[in-house]
């Protein structure tokens, strides 16, 4: 059984998505703090720094945001976007100038010392798809497994012949109808429309205010969006506007799921949702074979260390390493899921001699981080045999 549950206390909303009782997912969101990833505005070049092939964009939040010239350009691909360009034969003057305006998507949030990072490449969202407008490509998601059923969505999205825009079809169109995809990408592409119909409006002078054109929402919706076709059961609340949001919610994306409201101070004694959450706000997780691994994040990277602890085995070094390392693994990419950890993660294993062995570590971490929604790739093993991958957060 898969449940939402949102834990309101305070100023505060605890997001955690379960499945038969084990934490899966947990987000945190504050009344006091505004969320802006995902986020659409039309915004106005202030500054532009040649140097960097780089701009920055006022959308009226109190830093103004960073563009990027590879965050301009039409991406050729979903899967590496810009990353193979030769930005140097390009000129960030050849596509801003001050005071211009631009239509831009939040790609990722502020923090305490830098604003926002945009990009002119706007992703929208539906129940089934992904569109990207000025683009034509078509992707299917990397979690449908079943080739067969990829051909049927991939031949869907080719039937309907759509210009102009880019199609990413989601793993939860599994088994979605033709229609549904079709109406599905009807809707997105009016949220589309009307977000160019707003900017056109406001800047038919220059005197336009930096202004939001389409919300993405809260963690709720968002987490609704991604799960609520894939199994989702319930969803448990203890706060009446949040009860009255979710039965919205459901409402509008046509899923279905029952919403139960819970009159409790707590909800997080279900499933003994306390300890669960505990685990994954420790540097260290021991493991079931007495070894264990730490987790320190940092603003550049995140640093995962396994250790043997108080395991000692009973058969060679070597098989007593591949037992540890693989133990770890299947935990490394759960606390990597359910902590939403997102950027570059480097992984220091307990050093194994073997070739095939790491090899064995690498696809169990791949078939592990299946399960995650978020886009995850495995670079693989350094020659100082620390392993490099890198995740999109979900929700930053």
């Amino acid at each position: 059984m898969k449940e939402i549950i949102v834990n309101s206390a305070e100023d505060k909303n605890t997001i955690i998505l379960v499945e038969n009782g084990k934490l899966l997912e947990k987000y945190e969101e504050y009344d006091s703090l505004q969320r802006l990833e995902g986020n659409i505005y039309i915004g106005k070049v202030t500054d532009i720094l040649p140097g960097m092939q780089a701009a920055f964009v006022d959308i009226g939040d109190d830093k103004n945001a960073f563009l990027h010239i590879k965050d301009i350009l039409p991406k050729v691909s979903n899967q590496t976007g810009n990353k193979h360009e030769d930005l140097n034969k390009y000129n960030i003057k050849d596509y801003v100038k001050v005071g211009m305006p631009v239509i831009v998507e939040v790609k990722k949030d502020k923090t305490d010392k830098k604003g926002a990072k945009v990009s002119t490449n706007l992703n929208i969202a539906g129940n089934f798809v992904v569109i990207i407008p000025n683009t034509e490509f078509v992707t299917v998601s990397q979690k449908i497994e079943d080739e067969e059923e990829a051909r049927r969505l991939s031949n869907i999205i080719s039937n309907l012949n759509i210009k102009n825009y880019g199609i990413i079809i989601r793993t939860s169109a599994v088994n979605a109808t033709e229609f549904q995809i079709k109406e599905d990408i009807e809707n997105v592409i009016k949220i589309y429309e009307n977000v160019t119909k707003q900017a056109e409006e406001l800047t038919k002078n220059n005197k336009f205010e930096p202004t939001l054109l389409f919300e993405k929402g809260n963690i709720l919706k968002r987490l609704l969006l991604d799960v609520g076709n894939q199994g989702l059961n319930n969803i448990i609340v203890n706060n009446e506007l949040t009860y009255k949001n979710a039965v919205e919610l459901v409402k509008d994306f046509n899923i279905n799921v029952e919403v139960k409201y819970v009159e409790k101070e707590s909800l997080l004694d279900l499933y003994d949702l306390h300890k669960q959450i505990n685990k994954i706000s420790n540097r260290k997780i021991w493991l079931d074979c007495g070894g264990f691994i730490t987790i320190d994040q940092t603003e550049a990277l995140t640093a995962i260390d396994v250790n043997t602890g108080k395991f000692i085995g009973k058969e060679n070094i070597e098989k007593t390493v591949l037992k540890v390392n693989s133990e770890a693994t299947v935990e490394i990419a759960k606390q990597i899921r359910a902590r939403d950890i997102g950027g570059i993660v480097i992984i220091d294993y307990i050093d194994m001699d073997s070739k095939e062995d790491e090899e064995i570590i690498q696809n169990l971490l791949i078939e592990n981080l299946k399960k995650d929604r978020a886009k995850t790739q495995v670079v693989g093993f350094t020659k100082l045999h620390l392993l490099e991958m890198t995740r999109k957060h979900i929700c930053s």
